[in-house]
């Protein structure tokens, strides 16, 4: 369901001044820069599609409440999870503008969610009246894009590792670092933690399970501790 930005609450204003994209924007300049861009307010519904594989790339979306998927299915149905979107996050910035022909992925709510979505056309062009605004928003964009680069990054140093529990473990060991702590949780089920490392979900679930009666690991659905052993006997 699409809505206008007049439906915004101020709790969901509030929500959206504190994403990264926001960053240091007073209230103020964020309203008039709003009116400016005019961004659409959508309520997905769980397993709903926020943006479809084939689309034009016309939108940079922000996460307000609740997880999107980014996925990749090829032509046998075969999927692949490129990663999860949660609140603050942004996404679909890299192709629509970097004016990619057709979205190569699909937007996918993994529970009921609430996303801003901004047309491209006008975040890279200026306001017609001066917006205090709009200078901050493009460097925060930045900033997005080159945390972005840092994660792909991530991901292809997990996906050359030669084995599912090199994978497992060099991922693990990621969002310990992010996260600061040794317990922890992921945002994937025990299937999309396979798909996003492409390994098959049986061999994903037995090098979890060897890992923890070595003692390395323990684990209960999505939350994960690891033990100070997991360096030492990899």
């Amino acid at each position: 369901m699409r809505e206008a930005l007049t439906d915004m609450t101020d709790g969901q204003k509030e929500i959206l001044l504190a994403t990264p994209l926001f960053c240091g924007i007073a209230a103020a300049d964020a309203e008039a820069l709003l009116a400016c861009l005019a961004p659409t307010l959508r309520h997905v519904p769980r397993d709903g599609t926020v943006l479809a594989a084939g689309d034009a790339p016309r939108f940079v979306g922000v996460l307000l409440a609740g997880e999107v998927h980014i996925v990749h299915d090829d032509y046998w149905g075969n999927r692949s999870i490129l990663s999860a979107v949660l609140p603050g996050d942004v996404f679909g910035e890299a192709f629509a503008l970097g004016a990619a022909p057709a979205l190569p992925v699909s937007v996918l709510a993994k529970r009921e969610s609430l996303v801003l979505l901004l047309d491209s056309s006008r975040l890279l062009v200026a306001c017609p009246t001066p917006c205090a605004g709009h200078a901050a928003l493009l460097r925060n964009l930045i900033r997005v894009l080159a945390k972005k680069n840092i994660a792909l990054t991530d991901k292809i140093r997990h996906m050359t590792k030669k084995t599912t529990r090199a994978r497992v473990m060099s991922y693990l060991s990621e969002v310990a670092a992010e996260t600061g702590k040794n317990t922890f949780e992921i945002p994937f089920n025990r299937q999309e933690m396979a798909d996003y490392l492409a390994v098959e979900r049986s061999a994903l679930s037995a090098t979890l399970s060897g890992m923890q009666a070595e003692g390395l690991i323990t684990f209960r659905k999505n939350r994960f501790t690891l033990h100070a052993e997991i360096g030492e006997k990899a």
